[in-house]
């Protein structure tokens, strides 16, 4: 089977997608026929209108949602990695997802309208967009001015590390119902999104999967170290700051609207490797956008319990299924190739 995946990945992985993303809307506290959500898809109307109400405003949103934030983390992580040359670098490295945290744990905790906010979702991704921007200017600040990516890779750690450290001072002096809805925040949701939402955070993963598009030649060279990429006539500096620049705008915009989802961006990159068994961007690209968007959409149908309305949290299962991910990659190959 892995042979035959490494060899047709490119008809397997998509019918994969299209399986778990019509699995994810059939799912959920309703009981819907799949027939019933083909006629949906289809502009029929189903047997009881409500279905279709359902299906369009809640979980066509989802599973959309749910492509489009693995898609961008998976592929943030693989830039990450190609660039530090690093197997257990993220998208959130660069201490973006927690500049976003920041923003939100001081909008949260210091105005005790959690409430109010957590009734109106863009106002928290306002809020986490201005954390990711403020870390992304600093980020580039730092970058212009350091020439190695170690010394780069090291100060996004420490950044992550100050703002979480501000984060759980904020926590210790506020009220017990504030810490709760960031806490709640924290958990990830795919679930919030209506379709204009959609169609912004959709605008920002097309951008940054342009801009990885673009930046091929030097994700390949940066694979066998800064002289090789100097002797390929790629110009380091400004490679690595559009290389930021993408993984900035994947995992800030997933940030913003779904909250911080951890270990995606950092398995899915070494699954889809083992896969295709490939270090070339060209076919790593695509791969790992699509093997994304399936391993989120197949973390969201385990959150739900079949018939009730209890959902667990993203990021726990994310943890559950990415950690044991990376463990059975660093076992099966006791060298990861970069």
């Amino acid at each position: 089977m892995i042979k035959n995946l490494k060899r047709y990945w490119y008809f397997i992985l998509p019918i994969l997608l299209i399986i778990l993303f019509l699995l994810n809307i059939s799912l959920g506290s309703v009981q819907i026929p799949l027939s019933e959500t083909l006629k949906v898809l289809s502009g029929i109307t189903p047997e009881k209108p409500i279905w279709a109400d359902i299906i369009v405003d809640f979980r066509l949103t989802k599973s959309f949602t749910c492509i489009l934030a693995g898609g961008a983390l998976a592929l943030g992580g693989l830039l990450m990695q190609t660039l530090f040359r690093n197997p257990l670098a993220g998208p959130d490295v660069l201490g973006l997802s927690s500049g976003a945290s920041l923003a939100v744990a001081i909008v949260v905790m210091t105005t005790g309208t959690g409430a109010t906010l957590f009734s109106h979702s863009f106002t928290l991704a306002f809020a986490a967009s201005i954390g990711c921007t403020f870390i992304f200017l600093l980020v580039l600040a730092i970058a212009h001015r350091v020439r190695d990516n170690i010394s780069l890779l090291i100060i996004g750690l420490m950044i992550g590390a100050a703002t979480s450290s501000i984060v759980s001072v904020l926590q210790f002096i506020s009220k017990a119902e504030d810490q709760q809805y960031y806490l709640v925040w924290t958990f990830g949701s795919l679930s919030s999104l209506n379709w204009g939402e959609i169609q912004i955070l959709s605008i920002a993963v097309f951008i940054g999967l342009v801009i990885s598009i673009f930046s091929i030649k030097s994700l390949n060279a940066w694979l066998l170290g800064d002289n090789y990429a100097i002797s390929m006539g790629i110009p380091l500096r400004k490679s690595r700051l559009v290389i930021i620049i993408g993984t900035s705008i994947l995992t800030g915009a997933v940030t913003a609207f779904c909250g911080p989802i951890a270990f995606v961006g950092l398995a899915v990159p070494h699954l889809t490797r083992q896969l295709i068994d490939s270090t070339n961007h060209k076919i790593l690209i695509p791969a790992v956008v699509i093997m994304g968007g399936i391993v989120m959409l197949f973390c969201d149908i385990l959150t739900h319990f079949p018939g009730s309305d209890f959902v667990l949290p993203i990021n726990a299962i994310t943890a559950l299924i990415g950690a044991p991910v990376v463990i059975w990659v660093i076992l099966r190959s006791k060298k990861i190739r970069m």
